[in-house]
Parts: structure tokens; sequence; C-alpha cells
């Protein structure tokens, strides 16, 4: 199947070919290749990882939240993660996803309140955030990636005055 970035670097195309593979695999409640694809995840950079998932995870929520995002809808969305995950992944921290919603949207809690999370926790708790937004909505993916991939290469690319 075409995958639409192709055309992007082989790192970035790394991590999209991956995070699909995971979030493929949270949708299917397939533990083992869930694990295989969020433990490769886990290699890359973890600040890239971070960036790339935050920003899908944000770009999802805003667009599914369009006239304005509410803790009621954070909550619901949280909620419901936790109930379609937690048969097939008993590993699933509900203070992870909070960590990880809240992130995306720039804010992070102080050092001495939460415990960052391990990489591997970010790839886990990212791509089942992930997994849950675009099922919720029948939602895909790659579009996703692509456009959080590009707003983060133009930002990259923007000079700081």
């Amino acid at each position: 199947m075409d995958k639409p970035w192709q055309h992007l670097p082989p790192r970035a195309r790394a991590i999209a070919t991956t995070t699909t593979e995971a979030v493929d695999a949270a949708r299917a409640g397939d533990p083992e290749a869930f694990g295989e694809a969020t433990g490769r995840l886990a290699e890359f950079n973890p600040e890239q990882i971070r960036l790339v998932l935050g920003a899908v995870v944000r770009t999802l929520l805003e667009d599914q939240h369009a006239e304005g995002l509410t803790g009621d809808d954070v909550q619901a969305g949280l909620a419901r993660c936790v109930r379609s995950t937690i048969d097939w992944f008993p590993e699933l921290d509900a203070s992870v996803l909070v960590v990880l919603v809240t992130s995306a949207f720039g804010v992070h809690p102080e050092e001495d309140e939460v415990a960052a999370p391990t990489p591997l926790a970010v790839a886990r708790h990212a791509t089942l955030l992930i997994a849950d937004l675009v099922a919720a909505e029948d939602r895909p993916l790659a579009g996703y990636l692509v456009a959080s991939l590009a707003e983060i290469a133009r930002a990259e690319t923007v000079e700081m005055p």
C-alpha cells in the first residue's frame, strides 16, 4: 500500500511507519504486535517521538473538538481509551495518558510533581490514545501523521527573531 509519507526523510518515514504499525496493533487489540511496534518506536530519539506523537494527539483532539476542547471532553476521551484498552493491555497507566494529553498542548508538570514517562511508556500510551482517537471518529491516521510531520518540519525551519 502506498504511504503518503514516502517522500519524507528516512527517519521521519521510519517513525511514521512504526507509529502506524503500533496504532494498527492497538486497534486490533494485539498485545504481541503492539509490544513489538512500540518497542521499536521507543528506540527512536525520545524527544522526536514525544514531539511527533504529541502533535498527532493534539491535532486529532483539535480536529474532533473544533468548537473548543473542554475538561469534560478530555475526561470522556481518556475514559473511553481506558475502557477500550484495559482488557488487552493491563499495563495501562491513566496518569501517563493525562500527562501526554496535557503535554500535547504545551502544559508540562513540574519535575517534582510527576515523573516524566519513559520513552517506552510514551510510545505505548501515545499510540493507545491515537488509536482510540482515530477509531472514535473512524479517521485515517496517515493524514494526521503527514500533517504533524510537515508542521514540525516547518517549525524547525523558521528562524527565531
